[in-house]
């Protein structure tokens, strides 16, 4: 092996001068190291060769590793070889080699400066530049392999007994050292490997958590290299017999046609020494094994392989068979069947024809599937039924899911109910499809009781799950069973997403519950998110709610002072805080304030100020800023319209009150309770009993409880005497809602 594949030509003529000195008969072969002192160097005598005792603790090195290493030496240096104008200065370094070496120094340095204190930086790396000279040498004569299985029998002429042992042992350490190496870079590629990874994700579906599920991931990975080095050893087995029986074609293709008896045994010896091509050896009688304690010769194993294999045609992909004919034009005509046709009598038609299987079903459910997605439900719901089908629970989960993509509520319920009917019961699959549909849907009822059954067959909610199950919650308002779940996420070390404790504070806030929404800011900066302005903006919309201004100024303060600028929505939370407590100055003041820092009112804040002018009959002010809403170039939010209804019938303007409550009856759809018992309260205060009591069925026909003292007002109002309808006042009709 040529040096200059190792080291640069400086050092390797620097370990050339070493090496000639080494060898010289010069007396003073040792001038420049004339601080060595330690029987290391001491010279063995060339009669005796005493074998050095075998520390048990060093172990033989590998020697499939130590080939690798060899072998892609001289792969390099043939391959330099074969072209004699690339210069081998510039020639790529072995890989392997420069690591062996590299390490091999780092541990070899270390040892020297442990026995030879005395000796300065230099000295010491004369001695390495000795020794790794002398090593390879050695690997140049018969590489590293042989030379450490003749180290501790033949000690060098060079090296004392101690120092050649010092060497076998680093070296010995070096090739483990790589091994290890080369084998934890090759698992991280197994860990990466797309089938543990998928056995992962669905051992974490499951519920498998924690240290479990990392072992099994390490352990999955380490059966599939196991199983990739298996391969590769047969692979490696055939070549070396394709060689091998290569080699013995072309010996054979080469003797001579005339060759005397002793000639030629000689010549098959050679070649059987030559050629040792490796094979399984000839069995004799029948195969008896065991795997786990198991003797699988056992005749009852054949009744098991059976039933496997009839279980495996079940569950074997087959082709669907040929349509052709007849039957192909029936296919053509369900296909082209429109959503309210009865595919019945052609379905019907259709299996009389084809007499189909399972696959032939699949087959045409996904072509319907495909071309119209309705008419792709009702079949689907009909070949449940089907015997040749063969239905399973699967195909039930399947289209139930379907239907809940769809928003499909009630055809989803329908299926549930035929699987109940037919005796199959929900599965852990079947109760998680069950939980998103009914959360999605807004049925906390249901929604709860597929969580608990999901719970009670011992199956782990996952991230999905819960997440479902607290926008279910917080959909129904009710927040602080959304925070249960979240903290018993956090119990086993999930973590909610920004979205999740965003939609739990959102909650909250609306709600005036400072508390649950401060709880909710503090774990999320505990969780690592940082507070936005959104975030910030509905802590001061949670203590406006609760009736608390200086909380909710205390947090607006908090978002100027971290470097963010309230937009148009924190402004108005923060006005609506001081409309709680009738604070009008200090709004004003603070309206002042942001002007200054030129902030402009948008349409919340303009909202929440004719709201507030309303409820203190300032009629003009607070058209004047109605006008300025419009001015902004946007829609008046029906809030707006609310507030100017309900200023309208208590100042007495009759004409611009039926106009407003026009509008708010033309929108109803979008009113909420606390809108409608604000409106009929106005009503009642002007005495307009019969629009009241309009209203209010309004009110009932959205599905709104009437509160018990607005009841009692209006029976009160219904036994005095009344003034008349608004629409009577003008001489005209009420516009009518549709």
């Amino acid at each position: 092996m040529n040096l200059k594949h190792l080291f640069s030509r400086r050092t390797i003529s620097y370990i050339s001068r070493f090496n000639g000195s080494v060898t010289s008969p010069n007396p003073c072969i040792f001038k420049n190291l004339s601080t060595v002192t330690s029987p290391l160097f001491i010279y063995s005598p060339p009669n005796q060769n005493p074998a050095p005792s075998q520390d048990p603790k060093y172990g033989k090195p590998n020697s499939s590793f130590i080939r690798c290493i060899h072998s892609s030496q001289e792969s390099k240096l043939g391959d330099l070889g074969s072209d004699p104008e690339i210069d081998v200065e510039e020639s790529e370094e072995d890989g392997n080699m420069t690591e062996f070496l590299s390490r091999f120094v780092w541990i070899m340095r270390r040892k020297l400066s442990e026995v030879y204190l005395d000796c300065d930086k230099n000295t010491i790396e004369g001695m390495l530049l000795i020794i790794v000279g002398k090593v390879v040498s050695e690997m140049e004569k018969g590489g590293l392999e042989q030379m450490l299985d003749t180290a501790v029998a033949t000690p060098s002429n060079d090296f004392s007994e101690d120092l050649w042992k010092t060497v076998w042992e680093v070296s010995s350490e070096v090739l483990d050292d790589m091994q290890k190496a080369m084998k934890k870079e090759k698992m991280k590629g197994f860990l990466q490997s797309e089938e543990v990874k998928k056995m992962y994700r669905f051992a974490g579906e499951v519920g498998i958590r924690g240290e479990m599920l990392r072992e099994l991931r390490f352990k999955w990975a380490r059966e599939k290299m196991e199983e990739s080095e298996f391969y590769q050893s047969l692979e490696c087995l055939r070549e070396e017999e394709a060689q091998a029986e290569k080699e013995e074609y072309e010996t054979t293709y080469n003797k001579s046609e005339v060759v005397s008896e002793e000639a030629v045994g000689n010549d098959f010896v050679m070649d059987e020494e030559k050629s040792k091509v490796i094979s399984l050896p000839k069995r004799h009688g029948k195969i008896k094994y065991k795997i786990y304690g198991l003797d699988l010769s056992d005749p009852k194993w054949a009744e098991v392989a059976d039933k496997i294999h009839e279980t495996g045609e079940i569950f074997w992909p087959q082709e669907p068979q040929p349509v052709s004919g007849k039957c192909k034009l029936v296919t053509e005509r369900i296909l082209s069947l429109k959503e309210e046709d009865n595919p019945s009598p052609v379905l019907a038609e259709w299996v009389e024809l084809l007499q189909p299987n399972r696959i032939d079903w699949i087959t045409l459910l996904d072509r319907l599937k495909d071309k119209n997605s309705r008419l792709y439900f009702k079949v689907a719901e009909l070949v449940l039924g089907e015997e040749s089908f063969q239905t399973n629970i699967r195909d039930y989960s399947k289209l139930i899911e379907s239907h809940a993509q769809e928003n499909r509520l009630d055809d989803a319920e329908r299926i549930l109910k035929k699987m109940n009917e037919n005796g199959i019961l929900p599965d852990i699959l079947t109760f998680t499809i069950l939980v998103h549909m009914y959360s999605k849907a807004g049925n906390l009822e249901k929604a709860k009781e597929a969580f608990e059954n999901l719970r009670s067959v011992g199956f782990q909610p996952d991230m999905r799950i819960y997440n479902s199950m607290i926008m279910a919650y917080v959909n129904s308002g009710e927040p602080k069973l959304g925070e249960s779940l979240m903290r018993e996420m956090e119990a086993r070390d999930m973590k909610p997403t920004k979205e999740i404790y965003m939609a739990l504070l959102r909650s909250f806030a609306q709600r005036g519950d400072f508390g649950g929404a401060q709880r909710i800011a503090t774990t999320m900066q505990f969780a690592g998110f940082q507070p936005t302005l959104e975030s910030c903006t509905l802590l001061v919309e949670a203590f406006g709610q609760f009736g608390d201004p200086d909380q909710a100024r205390s947090n607006f303060d908090y978002i100027i002072k971290v470097g963010l600028r309230p937009d148009d929505r924190c402004v108005s939370s923060m006005i609506a805080a001081y409309r709680k407590n009738n604070l009008l100055d200090e709004a004003l003041n603070l309206l002042l304030e942001m002007e200054k820092d030129g902030f402009e009112p948008g349409v919340s804040t303009y909202s929440v100020l004719v709201d507030w002018l309303g409820k203190l009959q300032l009629v003009d002010e607070a058209e004047h800023l109605f006008g300025k809403i419009t001015e902004v170039g946007e829609s008046p939010p029906l809030k707006v319209h609310v507030s100017l209804c309900d200023m309208y019938l208590r100042a007495g303007a009759e004409k611009k009150a039926l106009q407003a409550l026009g509008v708010v009856e033309a929108k109803k759809e979008q009113l909420g309770a606390q809108d409608f018992e604000r409106i009929i309260k106005s009503l009642i205060e002007g005495g307009f009993a019969q629009d009241a009591t309009r209203i209010r069925g309004l009110m009932e026909a959205q599905g709104f409880v009437v509160s018990e003292p607005l009841r009692v007002a209006l029976m009160a109002l219904e036994s005095i005497k009344y003034k008349p309808d608004l629409s009577h006042n003008f001489g005209r009709k009420r516009p009518v809602i549709r």
